[in-house]
């Protein structure tokens, strides 16, 4: 870019020597010499632009490519309190419109940035060599012209970031309509969400236009400084013509050097302008790429979890500070148990399980597993010695195979089986055309809610973990199949611990231990006979709930 923007310089340098030398001594041969001369410029100058084209789109593509990699490795490194602070909403919008635009910014800069400074400098010399005192024209007009592009910047800059955060709320509210469409339309809600969406896109709006305004009087205020500066040029450079102080080739070069100058100012202000514009974008992007995980990994960590014995100590837990979710946990675990946990909605019956695979670490005490402190484990070891089967199933879309290899990579069709038996879920597998090579749609919506459920135990149960969390897991599942599960789960995989939250009694009645949780806090604990005795509160639930049974 630089030698391209050389040869463009030294292009109005020959045609002013073909006049002021060739034309004006009538000199034929120093003309066709300095045309083949000027000829073997412009040929250069394609060159080098095309050469310039190619490689700054190759840098640009590359670049974006590596940021994004970069950003979703970062997310994938987050714990469920970072993701939670950014928002998913947020994050999709980093890593989709705010990467696109840094992009734009940069296949754009690495061009304009090197290309306009350079010719900016060296059409400036030459005009200086040029025209001499005729050039003390743009030393008059630059700093004006400066001054005003910063006011400008300095004011659009706050409609832009506006703008961008616009869209995170965007993305939200696009987001939670396609996801719920059905709740949707169930509840006749399309012109309460078509209000929601209206009013988030004028949001971005009307920040975008107040923005756009601004920076659109730049066009109009570069054409007055780029015609006034022409004026000036012609008007004094006529006299100095007149008066034999210079050449009419040399005033016909300076003419070409501002075009040469404007136009690198125009480019460079453009660059400002994009810079402002995406600036947002970059700050954003770049909080993600320097946020470091709320949870340590513990890369050097024990790896290696003897068993599935669990103990909460004096556990209290927040997701914000100042508040506590959970209050004075006190809970044993013995390995191999199969422990049902149950309470009212928000009682923080999923929060308590899920600070044993370190989904989210304590505010205070601790949680063991295996006698040892969660956070002395190598997090991807403690992960692989814990299954969690989550309040919310989520199926990829491939075949039911690969679904179930998220388990277990190099499971066999016989171990499949046997996961998907135990789960009550091969019958329904195998009836399907292709079996296990059966196409899974995008979130599982060709199987029915129990269905994913099933499914979702058995990719569970693949990892062979020493602990099994089912965290309401069987809720879309009829009381007989789900009476079938919990029989072969204490048939089948007796050596693991088996925590099961449920709403319904029947599912951890035939538990060894059932935890009561009441306001994040243990009410009771003890087995089915021994709450229905002493806990009124349990009694009337399971009295409720079983009323006309038989």
């Amino acid at each position: 870019m630089v030698l391209e923007v050389l040869m463009e310089v030294l292009i109005p340098a020959i045609m002013a020597q073909i006049i002021d030398v060739g034309v004006a001594e009538m000199d034929m041969n120093y003309i066709l010499l300095m045309s083949a001369f000027l000829i073997l410029t412009a040929l250069l100058s394609l060159f080098f632009g095309v050469m310039g084209a190619k490689f700054g789109s190759d840098a640009g593509a590359g670049f974006s490519t590596n940021l994004r990699h970069d950003l979703y490795s970062k997310v994938q490194e987050f714990s469920f309190s970072d993701i939670d602070r950014f928002s998913p909403s947020s994050l999709i919008t980093r890593l989709t419109t705010d990467v696109q635009r840094v992009q734009q910014l940069f296949t754009m800069s690495i061009r304009m940035f090197v290309r306009s400074p350079m010719m900016l400098i060296f059409s400036s010399i030459m005009a200086f060599r040029a025209g001499g005192v005729l050039a003390m024209i743009f030393i008059i007009v630059l700093p004006i012209l400066a001054l005003a592009i910063a006011i400008m910047v300095k004011i659009t800059y706050s409609y832009f970031n506006a703008a961008f955060k616009g869209y995170d709320r965007f993305n939200q509210v696009v987001g939670e309509n396609l996801s719920g469409i059905r709740t949707v339309k169930a509840y006749v809600r399309e012109d309460k969400e078509k209000v929601k969406f209206g009013e988030s896109a004028e949001n971005i709006r009307y920040n975008f236009t107040k923005a756009q305004k601004m920076m659109a009087a730049m066009s109009p205020l570069m054409m007055f400084v780029s015609y006034g500066c022409m004026i000036a040029i012609s008007y004094f450079g006529a006299k100095l013509v007149n008066v034999g102080s210079m050449d009419t080739g040399s005033l016909m070069s300076i003419f070409t050097y501002t075009g040469q100058i404007l136009s690198s100012l125009m480019m460079t202000g453009m660059i400002v302008v994009m810079y402002t514009m995406t600036k947002p974008s970059m700050e954003r992007v770049a909080e993600v790429l320097s946020s470091k995980s709320s949870m340590d990994e513990n890369e050097d960590g024990e790896k290696v979890v003897p068993d599935g014995s669990i103990s909460f100590e004096n556990v209290d837990f927040g997701y914000k500070e100042g508040s506590k979710v959970l209050k004075n946990i006190n809970l044993e675990i013995k390995s191999g148990e199969m422990v049902g946990v149950i309470g009212t909605t928000g009682s923080g019956k999923t929060t308590l399980v899920s600070l044993i695979a370190r989904l989210y670490d304590t505010t205070n005490g601790r949680v063991k597993v295996g006698g040892r402190d969660v956070r002395e484990y190598n997090l991807d070891a403690l992960r692989d010695s814990v299954s969690v089967v989550l309040q919310k199933n989520t199926l990829f879309s491939g075949s039911v195979r690969e679904n179930l290899q998220w388990g277990k990579e190099d499971a066999t069709e016989e171990e499949m089986k046997r996961a998907l038996d135990i789960s009550s879920a091969l019958s329904f597998v195998m009836e399907k055309e292709g079996g296990l090579d059966y196409h899974v749609e995008q979130g599982g919506s060709n199987f029915s809610g129990g269905q994913r459920q099933r499914l979702c135990i058995a990719r569970a149960l693949l990892k062979s973990p020493k602990i099994l969390i089912m965290d309401d897991s069987t809720s879309a599942v009829d009381t007989k199949t789900d009476r079938k599960i919990r029989e072969s789960l204490r048939r089948d995989v007796n050596s693991m611990t088996r925590i099961i939250i449920s709403q319904r009694v029947s599912s951890i009645e035939d538990a060894d231990k059932i935890v009561i949780m009441n306001a994040g806090r243990i009410e009771d604990v003890g087995t089915h006979s021994q709450l229905m005795e002493r806990n009124a509160g349990y009694r009337n639930l399971y009295e409720t709930q079983t009323k006309g049974r038989e």
